[in-house]
């Protein structure tokens, strides 16, 4: 019965695919055809003097009457999505995937010659139409075609325009197609670019440098996380690719470049989620002479000020709520939120096992947990999805945060926050560790959870700890997530919506 139904499955992919081609073949014989009549398929340029969104944007309100009178004359570029033929006459809608446009083209207008031509153009061909601006009688702005130029063939067809591109998983394989098919999704990345141009501006504003650190590191460093491996064939050793820039940033601190920043790409072998993407993009910084409450009023101040310059208003929806930016954002130390979401009474905390017992039923069997790291994950099990309003959570045990300084008040406790808004950490910061013998000996302890099986402790870097012998003035450091951040400004739930490629597994 398993041998009948998987060839049942064969035959019926194999018709589905059957059907494709031939209308892939179709739209080859097209493109031959435009070929024999010696139309250059694959042009090297086109000079055009509007593009569809510019032409909508500046046409588009001017009235009818006055549009005649104007008589403006256009040379634009589209992808063609929609056409409708009534005999002598063909109107058709192209895009510039932002906008669209109408096109009325006429046999009397652009030549019978050419006009026949148009009938081996399909829906999806991107070609230029030069013609005049009119609106027809229900008011749509339209192009009356003088001529037109081929410019590319969609050698396949487009999704079927009702249901448009629907399938999650295709979306996120063919961005491209994508694009064509939901313009929408082109509105979430042009936010991301401006969203980190703003995020630039903000930062050289301030006589911040903007540094470029290695992606490939003999030690990989700066969080706790499993990095990917590699190996360089010409010196013949093992690479790893970056988990964080943190480290090198702080060498350049401690070199006298006292303002830095870089908007990096960063990598962690770890699971995917609606949160996760083993590769991302970070934003970090670092400023000489400040500490971890510097970096809270910064943190308060861009993300504010990023929410006035995207959005125009300090509020914004994201899913049920509406997320305030307004200043200033709530704090509250680790074990007070621990306790408060938990339900577990204060005095649970102190018996040490018993806590490293209730955790484990949260993680994978067999997992290596520690005191801390068990604090870890109750948080992250019980507090974040409670946090929706912008939420810096101070003081984590400083077994958990290797690289930041012990707090003054209590040094079990670590002076680093985490920034959390609707459930998601967007924002990690210390008050860097300066002394190059408590940094080694963090580095030792992490060294030991490492033999114990815990491959997310962070490595001995015997450099850095030299670097920070020749002095790391007083620092606060952090690390916000592009990512997470444009998800919170185009409200969306998948990490997978505000990257154009997310790492998927390969289609066989």
């Amino acid at each position: 019965m398993t041998d009948q139904k998987e060839e049942k499955i064969d035959l019926r992919e194999a018709h589905t695919q059957s059907e494709r081609s031939e209308q892939e073949l179709a739209r080859d014989v097209k493109l031959e055809k435009l070929v024999q009549e010696g139309i250059d398929i694959h042009p090297h340029k086109v000079d055009v003097t509007h593009s569809v969104t510019e032409i909508v944007s500046q046409y588009t309100s001017i009235k009818k009457e006055d549009l005649e009178k104007q008589q403006t004359e256009v040379f634009v570029p589209g992808r063609i999505l929609s056409i409708r033929r009534m005999g002598r006459a063909t109107f058709f809608h192209v895009s510039d995937g932002r906008n669209k446009l109408q096109v009325y083209l006429r046999g009397d207008k652009v030549g019978q010659e050419s006009y026949e031509r148009f009938s081996l153009f399909d829906i999806g061909d991107i070609i230029a139409i030069k013609g005049v601006l009119f609106k027809t009688r229900t008011e749509e702005l339209t192009v009356l075609a003088e001529s037109f130029v081929f410019l590319a063939k969609c050698r396949h067809p487009l999704p079927e325009k009702f249901h448009g591109l629907q399938d999650v998983e295709l979306r996120y394989r063919k961005r491209y197609l994508d694009l064509i098919m939901n313009p929408e999704i082109g509105d979430i990345f042009r936010l991301r670019s401006t969203l980190i141009s703003d995020i630039r501006k903000y930062f050289d504003e301030r006589g911040y440098i903007e540094v470029e650190t290695p992606m490939m590191q003999a030690v990989p460093g700066g969080a706790l996380a499993r990095p990917f491996k590699t190996f360089h064939n010409a010196l013949g050793i093992d690479l790893y690719l970056r988990i964080a820039p943190e480290l090198y940033l702080k060498r350049l601190t401690v070199g006298g470049m006292n303002k830095v920043y870089e908007i990096n790409r960063s990598f962690r072998n770890e699971g995917i989620s609606s949160e996760h993407n083993p590769e991302f993009t970070m934003l970090e910084f670092y400023e000489a002479y400040t500490d971890y409450n510097d970096m809270m009023n910064m943190t308060e101040e861009l993300i504010n000020r990023l929410s006035l310059a995207l959005k125009g208003t300090e509020e914004i929806p994201y899913g049920e709520h509406t997320i305030s930016f307004k200043r200033p954002w709530k704090r509250m130390k680790f074990m007070e939120a621990l306790s408060y979401y938990s339900g577990l009474a204060p005095s649970r905390f102190e018996n040490k096992e018993g806590i490293v017992e209730f955790a484990s039923d949260f993680v994978s069997e067999g997992t290596s947990l520690t005191y801390g790291k068990a604090l870890d994950v109750i948080f992250d099990k019980f507090v974040k999805q409670n946090l929706i309003q912008p939420t810096f959570i101070t003081n984590p045990p400083k077994e958990i945060s290797p690289l930041a300084k012990a707090s003054k008040e209590n040094p079990d406790e670590a002076e680093r926050f985490e920034l959390v808004i609707a459930g998601m950490e967007l924002a990690n910061a210390f008050s860097e560790l300066s002394d190059p013998e408590e940094q080694r000996k963090r580095f030792e302890q992490q060294a030991e959870e490492r033999k114990k099986g815990d491959d997310e402790s962070h490595r001995i870097d015997i450099d850095y700890i030299q670097a920070l012998e020749y002095g790391l003035p007083p620092a606060g450091g952090e690390g916000i997530g592009i990512d997470r951040l444009v998800m919170l400004f185009t409200d969306k739930k998948s990490i997978r919506e505000v990257i154009l490629f997310p790492l998927l597994r390969p289609k066989k």
